[in-house]
């Protein structure tokens, strides 16, 4: 099994490492790729140093399974150009995610849609990722009318810019900025760029990529995305109306049964989810359920996670480690 990474060098680059060698994933030559003036670096994998090549390179080498953790523009260019020579790409970019001839997956949920005709894999966004391994469960039991949703984003989710900001202002230091605003002491109501409809794209990712892994175009979504001065681990507060009516001690039994969810609900010994405490996890962490008194079959829920590890590399992994499995590659 030869498995290209690429975008190495990078935040989430660096966390598939980790994961691919925490959950022994079976690689027998690993490639890494980033910019052209990483190229020669050295990069360590189970104890081995390996030099990061250039794109075309490693295309030529001809790997199996391909992890792209590159940017959009990137995906765009080399995306099929591995897929011509034969490797499945798994994409972390938002450049595949809507196209509809490529399928968008969280393995728990619509994995079984993969078949060995898909050559470039659409990796969800990380808030998305989180929100959907809590409400898929439900969706299926009582069928989703209508999500609100707001987010409390890591600055990780902008990149390691985004982190020396906040680390300089806390510092006190001058630094190059990431965001038009401090982000210490602060909370900025724009991730990534805004469109006409004055939403971000990464609220509408929330409403866009949840209809198409759920595969319903019925679920009303409004989202609202907001950056904290957090480290790591994205939280989310979703409102969420069903068709039918819910009874909160099979929610709770439900979300507990599912792969990949752990509830954190005791308000006796305040139990709830945290990111402090999601960091280094591969779990969605669900607490704070409980019925919205304002209107009929309504639920609230606070679902906190690792942007980077199951909102990006430890997903994509697991789309990888599902086409073994399935003999899929």
């Amino acid at each position: 099994m030869k498995v290209v990474i690429v975008g190495a060098t990078g935040l989430v680059g660096n966390v598939m490492l980790k994961v691919l060698e925490e959950r022994n994933f079976p690689v027998n030559e690993l490639l890494l790729v980033a910019s052209e003036r990483s190229v020669g670096k050295k990069i360590k994998f189970k104890g081995e140093d390996i030099e990061v090549i250039s794109m075309p390179t490693a295309i030529e080498k001809r790997p199996d399974i391909a992890l792209f953790s590159a940017g959009g523009g990137t995906s765009l260019e080399w995306a099929p150009k591995f897929a011509e020579a034969g490797t499945i790409v798994i994409d972390n970019s938002s450049a595949w995610r809507m196209d509809l001839s490529k399928k968008l997956v969280v393995p728990e949920i619509n994995a079984n849609q993969l078949s060995k005709d898909d050559k470039i894999i659409a990796n969800p966004n990380c808030s998305t990722i989180q929100m959907v391994m809590a409400l898929a469960p439900l969706h299926k039991q009582y069928k989703i009318k209508r999500i609100v949703v707001s987010t409390y984003q890591s600055v990780s989710g902008t990149g390691v810019k985004a982190i020396e900001q906040m680390e300089n202002e806390i510092a006190g230091k001058k630094g190059e900025m990431a965001y038009p605003y401090p982000i210490h002491k602060n909370a900025i109501p724009h991730c990534d760029i805004f469109e006409e409809n004055g939403y971000t794209k990464e609220e509408m990712k929330l409403v866009r990529e949840t209809q198409k892994i759920l595969d319903d175009k019925t679920i009303a979504i409004t989202a609202t995305a907001v950056r904290i001065p957090t480290a790591g681990g994205h939280s989310e507060a979703i409102n969420v109306e069903f068709e039918n009516d819910f009874n909160l001690k099979e929610v709770r039994q439900l979300l507990n049964e599912t792969d990949g969810v752990t509830v954190q609900d005791n308000l006796d010994v305040n139990v709830y989810p945290m990111p402090m405490y999601a960091n280094g996890k591969d779990d969605v962490f669900v607490g704070r359920i409980r019925r919205d008194e304002s209107q009929p079959n309504t639920l609230n829920l606070w679902v906190v996670s690792d942007n980077l590890r199951k909102g990006a590399a430890t997903n994509t992994v697991q789309i990888a480690e599902y086409l073994v499995n399935s003999a899929l590659v």
